[in-house]
């Protein structure tokens, strides 16, 4: 392993943190890593594993190549932060401090972790599990493009990764982070439809799963934009333009458009907060 890859302090070790872990230990983008979680269910499915935050931080001193050079990916729940920092703040030092947490401003981490960290925050979403996702990195709080080089080899064996502005985040998290939700929310709407029409539970969820997981292929691989395809498939006076007037009528595009903004105007509030 090359002695640029940083030894890993992960911080949480729920299904975020093993998605992430597993697809780049498949990759081999990572050297020693170790995951504290207080739940040993958890720290069973991980090769090195404790129970806290002060143990994690305490043995990425002891296996780092040099004092410092280690990084500490923090993938618990947003409202532990407070909780995380009054066990290591001061440990963290001046190390690289990869963030997944939703709506923390890097600022707020670095302040919290004792004001010398470099914080890179980074928006992973639920597709990573599949190694299928699609991250945003920023740099924040005193971070610089050599510190986001890890997390970027490292998120790019979940999936694809995408540079921001930090004040592109919450902009990001309301397409990508909640944009699953909104597929499945199709999904249900589709088959709902399909029951209407006649068609049996498991038959109506087998259809509807095929029918998105291959219309998803086809706009990932083929050049033309999703409003070409559309109309590709689209027969004048046709089935399908009886469904799209349908929906058009309803206005589900401007809400679909309008929930994103609404989504993205949540997160800001929640940073505020």
């Amino acid at each position: 392993m090359s002695e640029s890859v940083p030894a890993l302090a992960v911080i949480g070790g729920g299904a975020m943190a093993s998605a992430i872990l597993h697809g780049a230990t498949e990759a081999g983008v990572l050297g020693k890593v170790c995951v504290a979680d207080r739940n040993e269910s958890k720290r069973k499915t991980f090769p090195a594993a404790v129970a806290t935050s002060a143990e994690v931080v305490k043995w990425l001193e002891a296996n780092e190549s040099e004092p410092g050079s280690g990084q500490i990916m923090l993938a618990v729940k947003p409202q532990m932060l407070d909780e995380v920092a009054t066990e290591i703040a001061d440990l963290v030092g001046e190390r690289v401090v990869i963030s997944i947490l939703a709506g923390q401003r890097g600022s707020r981490i670095r302040d919290a972790f004792g004001g010398s960290c470099r914080v890179v925050r980074v928006m992973p979403n639920t597709p990573s599990q599949v190694r299928k996702g699609i991250s945003a990195i920023a740099l924040s709080a005193g971070a610089t493009d050599a510190d986001a080089a890890f997390s970027d080899r490292l998120f790019r064996a979940v999936g694809k990764v995408v540079h921001l502005d930090e004040s592109m985040m919450d902009a990001f998290t309301s397409v990508a982070g909640s944009g699953p939700a909104y597929i499945f929310y199709l999904a249900e709407a589709m088959q709902q439809g399909a029951l209407a029409v006649g068609l049996d539970a498991e038959t109506a969820r087998t259809i509807v799963e095929q029918t998105i997981y291959g219309a998803a292929e086809l706009l990932h691989s083929d050049e033309l934009s999703a409003a070409e395809l559309r109309k590709r498939v689209t027969s004048k006076k046709g089935t399908t333009q009886a469904a799209t007037d349908t929906f058009d009528k309803l206005g589900v595009m401007d809400a679909i458009a309008q929930g994103i903004v609404a989504s993205r105007d949540r997160g800001i509030e929640l940073g505020r907060d």
